[in-house]
């Protein structure tokens, strides 16, 4: 996926440009353009099709065949594979001296994988897999880190027809085998040890477990690492299985697959019941990420206006950013991977590390989550401590709202550990955009050496992809994301399921996406498929945030819409909340939820991780809620706050608020939280208790049989 541009314009004023000489059509602004993408779905996605240089050996006989959601049908006819859109740049990227993946573990081992090898590597190990009777269709299962060897495995997988699913080693035996169990793989890849936090964690065991627990698996794909403690038995070894290099390993091709093919397996956060085994496609990813490209500014390194660029995406192989960051080797981008805690050790971190990475390989695109870039800032980052950042012309940031505060830091951090760069921004003042105002069409970018561009995105695992986000041209407000993305239907509905603009509604898509799973695993009559999506507006997308869209087009995400408040009618997403408390310097981190009582008033706790050595007293209580009703409304004071030692998240860093909420009101713990999903499951014995406490309290306030009466 790529196509060659001018020098400092962006992929997506290409992209105008090509519609306007290839097809002919002109847009005044971004806005009209995104009209444009949602009214013309056939027009637009053969046009992404066709800027991309997508391949298929044969022709498709309708865009979009059948419209309808879910069970949409896209590009019939057309036979696609991703390992072959990755593979493809590889010639012309090895030819210009640029590697394919750069990797770096916590331990300080950098290792480069040229594109030749990549492409050695995947043919060996695609025809080792069929050696061990996979099949095209055959689930794969892995237990690997964010390492080179896990985007190969991924590749190979598909590169003939084997549908793919992975889990990070950070999960816990029953997590995964939650998760593996339900689709039935006939192989297991895994690592027996990683080092994480500043230690070597042994995982011999684990795969043990797994593999007794996966009564379908008929091999074991072994990577052996100096972690383990014991030498577990397997029927292939990595070395061995990647070490083939002959006249079969030329010749192979990955197979043509027809667009609809599963390509993997993802699975939903699992904080209640059996997480749900998520299945995509693989012309529908191609064309996800060939969006994602054009959005992130992201092309070919290879090309001389994109010389040298390099993608990092900050990602454990348990979240869709890992699926993301692989994305850039399909735009035939070099990425840059880390393997390791993103503080380096968990009892001194370290918040350079990442940063210092980024340093040294040269990044582009740098992206984390929301919740990174909150941690640097209030660790105190300075430009000394990240090393030299003028690489850098993109922060890329997603998993939660990111606070316009953060941003501005972010910003400032970069300029100033960049020595080629302009002015720095001043410390808590927003940069003013380089670009014009919307629609003007000036393809004046920033470069490198220019001020750093953010590009803020929300979507989901579920569909793989985005529903607002950046775009290079459109200006910057710090907090916001600057647009919807093409082709994404997407409108904040009110309680009557009208488009609202300038308030918060309900994030819904109204038309398909070619990225929206093809069903979930054994999902029979696709019960929990429409339920999780479907439920409230029948053939309508209700993606579970709450939403903004200003008059501008700009976005704002205010959290999940199920874990809201609503104080008096007046609605508020918890991330404004977060935005007030976290704002205090004495605050590290929060969570509020809201219990809404048949018949009572609602009650709405705050519970609050404070800097080490301060005490919640009344001083500091009565300084919270001055800043709530300050920054936000009275309506907004909590009424009870609680000092915690953790905020209980989920293993890619979100906060579990929804669970904490069905807690408080009185659901058991196993059906609303899998402790094995969680990032830090020590902490949920604090709210357990709290929630024992809280229900004896409320039944004391019930009514008696005789005042009911």
């Amino acid at each position: 996926m790529s196509s060659s541009r001018a020098p400092n314009v962006p992929r997506i004023r290409l992209f105008q440009d090509w519609l306007r000489d290839q097809r002919g059509l002109s847009f005044d602004s971004y806005e009209a353009l995104w009209r444009w993408s949602v009214s013309d779905l056939n027009a637009f996605w053969q046009g992404i099709w066709d800027f991309c240089g997508i391949q298929s050996p044969t022709p498709h006989t309708a865009v979009l065949a059948q419209e309808k959601m879910p069970g949409a049908q896209w590009f019939p006819g057309a036979q696609v594979n991703y390992a072959a859109e990755v593979l493809r740049h590889a010639d012309a990227a090895h030819a210009a001296g640029l590697p394919a993946i750069v990797s770096e573990n916590e331990q300080g081992e950098v290792r480069e994988t040229s594109w030749p090898e990549l492409r050695r590597q995947v043919a060996s190990l695609a025809l080792a897999l069929r050696r061990q009777g996979v099949k095209r269709g055959d689930r794969v299962a892995a237990y690997l880190p964010n390492i080179p060897e896990t985007m190969v495995a991924f590749l190979a997988c598909s590169s003939i027809g084997a549908v793919w699913s992975v889990c990070a080693p950070d999960m816990g035996v029953a997590a995964v085998a939650d998760r593996l169990r339900q689709i039935e793989p006939v192989l297991l890849i895994a690592v027996d040890g990683v080092y994480y936090g500043g230690k070597a964690l042994d995982r011999s065991a684990v795969v043990q477990q797994l593999r007794e627990a996966l009564p379908t698996v008929q091999s074991l794909l072994l990577v052996r690492t100096p972690h383990a403690v014991q030498q577990l038995p397997c029927e292939l070894q990595w070395h061995d299985a990647v070490a083939q290099d002959d006249a079969d390993v030329a010749a192979f091709q990955p197979e043509w697959l027809p667009f609809d093919h599963p390509i993997w397996i993802v699975y939903s956060s699992g904080t209640t019941g059996l997480p749900k085994p998520i299945v995509h496609g693989q012309g529908g990813i191609l064309l996800s990420m060939a969006l994602s490209g054009i959005h992130y500014d992201l092309g070919a390194s290879y090309l001389p206006n994109n010389f040298g660029e390099r993608f990092h995406w900050f990602s454990s192989t348990g979240w869709v950013m890992w699926n993301a960051q692989l994305a850039g080797l399909a735009f035939g981008t070099t990425v840059c991977i880390y393997d390791g805690h993103p503080a380096g050790s968990t009892g001194q971190p370290d918040w350079g590390v990442l940063w210092r990475f980024a340093s040294r390989h040269g990044v582009s695109f740098f992206g984390a989550g929301a919740a990174y870039f909150a941690n640097c800032m209030k660790a105190g980052l300075r430009a000394q401590d990240v090393g030299d950042l003028s690489r850098v012309r993109t922060l890329g940031s997603t998993g939660s709202p990111l606070a316009a505060e953060v941003q501005v830091w972010g910003t400032a951090l970069v300029q100033a550990a960049s020595g080629a760069r302009g002015p720095s921004a001043a410390p808590g003042r927003a940069r003013q955009a380089s670009a014009p105002s919307r629609g003007s069409g000036d393809t004046s970018v920033p470069s490198v050496g220019a001020p750093v561009w953010w590009c803020n995105i929300s979507g989901g695992t579920d569909f793989c992809g985005a529903f607002v986000g950046g775009n290079r041209e459109l200006p910057e407000v710090p907090g916001q994301m600057q647009c919807r993305f093409l082709g994404a239907a997407v409108y904040a509905w009110d309680e009557n399921g009208q488009a609202v603009t300038g308030q918060v509604g309900e994030l819904v898509c109204t038309r398909p996406l070619p990225s929206m799973p093809l069903y979930f695993w054994n999902d029979e009559g696709n019960a929990r498929y429409l339920s999780s999506y479907f439920d409230t507006y029948p053939g309508v997308w209700r993606h579970g945030d709450w939403l903004k869209v200003g008059e501008d087009g700009g976005c704002v995400i205010y959290g999940r819409s199920d874990a809201t408040i609503n104080r008096q009618g007046l609605r508020m997403g918890t991330s404004e909340i977060y935005s007030a408390v976290e704002g205090l310097p004495e605050v590290l981190d929060s969570m509020v939820v809201d219990l809404e009582y048949l018949g009572r008033a609602s009650y709405m706790p705050l519970f609050v991780v404070l800097r080490p050595e301060v005490v919640l007293d009344d001083a500091l209580r009565a300084k919270i809620n001055q800043a709530i009703k300050t920054q936000l409304s009275p309506r907004f004071v909590p009424d009870d706050i609680f000092q915690v030692a953790e905020v209980p998240r989920t293993l890619s860093g979100k906060k579990q608020e929804l669970p904490i909420k069905k807690l408080l009101l009185g659901q058991p713990l196993e059906r609303v939280v899998n402790r094995e999903a969680m990032a830090n499951p020590g902490c949920l014995d604090w709210y357990v208790q709290l929630a024992q406490r809280h229900a004896a309290k409320a039944q004391q306030q019930q009514p008696t049989e005789g005042e009911r009466s």
